[in-house]
């Protein structure tokens, strides 16, 4: 039977739509030293990235002579759970072996999300969303909690070895023994609140200390807080 002209459903749309996309900075064309920083910061965190849209920003390494293996940057940054789509802000002849390898030649006012730099430094401060992540049990040693995108509210024990991360605050209203990592995606105004501030690892938008450095004696095992002040944390007592 023939079916009108015009009369056909739509097989498909296409419509305009916005995408969050995580811009990595490369400041080294050194592939071996961005898999060493990238096993620093993130083998404890084998859940940081998603799936995330990624961009790599070749701003910092446009007017370097040596040449990027983009085959295995994409395989290196896919095993850290990062989706390379496209490239940015390299010269002529790394845009054309970004695109070789399959990139998207991006343009700068397209790639707009949070910069994870691939450097020592942490990165830039990213509001967390207003949404937050509810845990009434406590936590063993080797378990793992990451709230996405907002705030992570414990009602139990964080044990020695177990590990809570979060984008936004960190309230853990039980003592919390084990390794917090708040600000995870570089939200510089998140802090760490516990009723019993008994750490091995805190962490701010990329500011780290251990228990190498011991906590003040006013807050260890008390309530307390802990905030970022520039790159120094700072632990208060909330009684």
């Amino acid at each position: 039977m023939a079916v009108a002209q015009g009369s056909a459903p739509a097989i498909f749309d296409l419509k305009s739509a916005s995408l969050s996309l995580v811009a990595l900075l490369l400041q080294t064309t050194n592939l071996d030293a961005l898999a060493s920083e990238l096993a620093r910061r993130f083998d404890g965190t084998p859940d940081f990235f998603n799936n995330d849209p990624v961009v790599v920003d070749l701003a910092q390494v446009a007017g370097s002579a040596a040449g990027i293996d983009f085959p295995a940057l994409i395989k290196l940054l896919r095993h850290y759970k990062m989706q390379p789509i496209g490239a940015r802000a390299g010269s002529p002849q790394q845009m054309q072996s970004a695109v070789a390898a399959g990139l998207v030649d991006v343009p700068a006012e397209v790639a707009r999300g949070t910069d994870t730099s691939a450097d020592t430094s942490a990165p830039e401060a990213a509001p967390a969303a207003g949404t937050t992540m509810v845990l009434n049990r406590p936590l063993r040693s080797g378990q793992q909690i990451y709230a996405r995108g907002g705030d992570l509210l414990v009602l139990a024990a964080v044990n020695f070895g177990a590990e809570v991360i979060a984008d936004g605050h960190i309230h853990v209203y039980a003592p919390l023994r084990g390794k917090a990592i708040a600000g995870a995606k570089g939200n510089t105004e998140a802090r760490i609140f516990s009723t019993c501030m008994e750490p091995e690892l805190v962490a701010i938008a990329g500011t780290y200390r251990t228990t190498e450095t011991p906590l003040p004696p006013e807050v260890v095992g008390k309530p307390a807080q802990i905030r970022l002040d520039g790159e120094r944390l700072v632990f208060e007592a909330l009684l």
